[in-house]
């Protein structure tokens, strides 16, 4: 016999149920994310499980994992979710005023100084939105954390995730004036490893390879350098400070190449640009104002990352 409160939930509700509880990783965590109770997310897998005719999790006193069968339907249910998300968006959506409250994860630099201005607008726009504006380096865990979406910089390969490029940034070599002799020649890409450096450890650190603008040559450069640091800003600030040489997303270094505090070296030469993605989680429902906020850092975005 079915659970009592089976005949009044649908099958999607259901299967949207199991997806949080397998994502937020306990019952209780799928509660409080579904704004519900734990008994009430109980009874819903055990519906759905009554419906399926098998079982779905495996529980024991170390925790809940998925069976063989419950791995299936988790992968089903999320090919089946985004779908119908896809449908709400294309038919149910398209007139529905965007409102209520959008959580978001940044990178510290990037989303502090480059993202700010568009998301104002973004919040002129729409003004039933509110924006909870994380600035964080790392994904968050979008279920588990309440996320809506993320804005990542670099390299990214979960195929877990809805991932939408957005721009490319470019990088280039700096240094401040007073590291380098004024009157002598422009050092060559390959003589640059003899100098000191200054490493941003989330995207280079012992070596970097450059990248040559017309030709497509690359060089490999072997480093030691005299300071590492996760920070664009701490970087860029030790660059000024002419500890070393660094590599730097033109946007954060632009300004200080026209006026003259640090000079753009090897112009020919460059890292490779860091893609920067729009983030989301697979499964969850694209509400209006997602949608809304994906569409202005669409907009925005590639011309602010030049």
């Amino acid at each position: 016999m079915k659970p009592a409160d089976a005949p009044s939930l649908d099958r999607l509700s259901l299967l949207q149920t199991f997806v949080r509880i397998v994502e937020a990783g306990t019952l209780s965590a799928a509660a409080a994310q579904l704004s519900t109770t734990q008994p009430t997310v109980s009874r819903r897998l055990k519906a759905l499980e009554a419906a399926l005719g098998v079982s779905l999790l495996r529980r024991s006193t170390q925790g809940s994992r998925l069976t063989e069968d419950g791995a299936r339907c988790y992968a089903h249910a999320r090919q089946l979710l985004e779908k119908w998300a896809e449908i709400e968006a294309d038919l149910g959506g398209a007139d529905e005023t965007p409102r209520g409250h959008l959580r978001v994860f940044a990178p510290h630099a990037f989303g502090q100084m480059q993202l700010v201005a568009p998301l104002v607008a973004f919040l002129k726009t729409y003004p039933e939105v509110t924006v909870s504006w994380q600035l964080n380096d790392r994904l968050p865990n979008f279920a588990a954390e309440g996320v809506d979406c993320a804005i990542h910089v670099g390299p990214l390969d979960d195929p877990g995730l809805v991932v939408r490029k957005l721009a490319e940034v470019p990088r280039i070599v700096v240094a401040a004036p007073a590291l380098f002799d004024p009157r002598g020649p422009r050092p060559k890409v390959k003589t640059l490893a003899e100098r000191p450096w200054v490493a941003l450890e989330t995207f280079y650190r012992n070596d970097v390879t450059l990248v040559h603008g017309s030709s497509g040559r690359r060089v490999k450069l072997a480093l030691r350098p005299r300071l590492v640091t996760d920070s664009l800003p701490a970087l860029r600030e030790a660059v000024l400070g002419g500890l070393g040489v660094g590599i730097a997303s033109t946007w954060a270094v632009r300004d200080d190449v026209s006026a003259g505090r640090l000079v753009h070296l090897v112009p020919s030469w460059s890292a490779s640009p860091l893609p920067v993605y729009l983030v989301l989680p697979r499964v969850q429902h694209r509400p209006s104002r997602v949608r809304a906020f994906a569409a202005a850092m669409r907009e925005h975005l590639p011309t602010l990352a030049r």
